[in-house]
């Protein structure tokens, strides 16, 4: 999966390295969650508008480190959404939540079967 911030692109360098800053902060281990769905172009900004207003309240559940909304970098029909999570307990939390069942719902709009992942990321080690 190779996406993009959808609307504001950014180099892979900034993206790495606002990731392992969060790491680093954070100084424990971290889960990425991501899933892509591919839909016709008539339903893309539906999804668009749908998945911008499901990630705002995904933001501030506890636990989320950040949450956004990204373009697949090799095809324009598709869209990621993808979260980082402090904890596995915070991640089930948020897999179990009512809130959640809206993203599922949000999945069936795609034209393919959506494409989901959960990447536990270890802890960083610091070098001084």
């Amino acid at each position: 999966m190779h996406c993009k911030l959808s609307g504001k692109p950014e180099s892979s360098t900034l993206q790495a390295f606002q990731l392992l800053q969060i790491r680093v902060v954070r100084g424990k281990p971290l889960i990425i969650e991501s899933v892509r769905i591919v839909v016709t172009p008539a339903k893309r900004e539906q999804l668009q508008r749908a998945l911008a207003a499901w990630a705002g309240p995904t933001e501030v559940e506890p636990g989320c480190l950040n949450c956004r909304i990204l373009q697949d970098d090799g095809d324009s029909k598709a869209l990621c959404y993808e979260a980082q999570w402090k904890s596995r307990e915070d991640l089930l939390r948020h897999v179990r939540s009512e809130q959640y069942k809206r993203l599922l719902q949000l999945m069936d709009l795609g034209s393919e079967p959506p494409s989901l992942s959960f990447t536990p990321l270890p802890k960083p080690k610091v070098w001084i």
